[in-house]
């Protein structure tokens, strides 16, 4: 039996308007005030965009220009005739290839060394209850407060002692873990519950299961932060390589890129040939954030909610 409204009866629901497709009892949600501050934001955020950008974006056109263009008054910004001459002209000089394998070597080997050694450390100081524990981390927060300049000479005295100048363990070595890597993963390790270990432990599981099958598939975004920031670190890293390197064989891009540059029999003032050369050395970095920026982006944003 329906129920059909009583003779007389006023109907509460609101009156649709002509070409409203919603329902006749849903509510229209009030709008949102614009904000009008949101475009002066916009243009100072395009502004500071433009100037934190533009160095990056004449290096790079830079390197596509002829030697004309490179000294033209006024400056030309974007290149009339394209040209690869400065690549050339920078891979029948320089040994290329050689440097840059050897800056990816030495990059990869740290960046790994310091993922899992600060993961390692991290968790210890996170999840793991032993005798000194903060003893430990108070010695990892006074090392974030000395300079790096400062072990320099140490490391080298150190690496000569062990016989490790002019190899790649001499490169390596000194920067395997980092004092940042582990306090950036100690923190995000304190956010994983308790709970989830505990109960991985009493099915059984050991740390070890624990610490690679639980714990690092959930600190991926730390990962990913602690990637971008230790590839990059060491990616430009020139005053140790410079140091502790004595066979030019050994030069990673940065400091045979310098070497190049000062030397007037190779480079010769040529403006192009080092421009193309600095691009080849901020590609791998541009591409691997690109590669990790979603991850590095979530690692931020989960850092500021701690």
């Amino acid at each position: 039996m329906s129920a059909t409204s009583a003779p007389g009866a006023v109907s509460t629901a609101p009156s649709k308007e002509p070409g409203d497709t919603r329902p006749a009892g849903a509510q229209s949600r009030p709008k949102k005030a614009r904000n009008p501050r949101r475009p002066l934001v916009y243009v100072l955020l395009s502004v500071g965009l433009l100037v934190m950008s533009a160095p990056f974006l004449w290096m790079a056109l830079s390197a596509f220009k002829t030697p004309a263009e490179l000294t033209a008054s006024p400056p030309v910004w974007i290149p009339t005739e394209w040209t690869l001459e400065n690549f050339r002209d920078l891979l029948d000089k320089l040994d290329l290839p050689l440097y840059f394998m050897n800056s990816v070597i030495v990059a990869v080997l740290v960046t790994v060394s310091n993922l899992v050694f600060c993961s390692m450390l991290g968790y210890a100081l996170a999840k793991l209850n032993f005798a000194g524990r903060n003893k430990i981390f108070g010695l990892v927060l006074g090392a974030l407060m000395v300079p790096g300049n400062l072990m320099l000479l140490p490391l080298f005295v150190l690496m000569s002692k062990l016989h490790l100048i002019d190899s790649y363990a001499g490169l390596v070595l000194p920067f395997a873990a980092g004092a940042f890597g582990v306090f950036l993963m100690r923190q995000f390790m304190q956010s994983i519950p308790d709970e989830l270990l505990e109960a991985a432990r009493m099915d059984g599981a050991g740390e070890w299961y624990i610490f690679w099958r639980i714990v690092m598939p959930l600190v991926k975004p730390a990962l990913a932060t602690l990637s971008i920031f230790t590839f990059l670190g060491s990616w430009n890293n020139f005053v140790w390589p410079l140091i502790a390197t004595n066979d030019p064989d050994k030069y990673t891009l940065p400091v045979a890129l310098a070497t190049f540059a000062t030397d007037p029999n190779k480079a010769g003032g040529s403006n192009g040939m080092l421009m193309a050369g600095s691009l080849l050395v901020v590609l791998p970095v541009v591409v691997l954030f690109i590669a990790l920026q979603r991850h590095f982006t979530q690692g931020i944003a989960t850092a500021g909610m701690k």
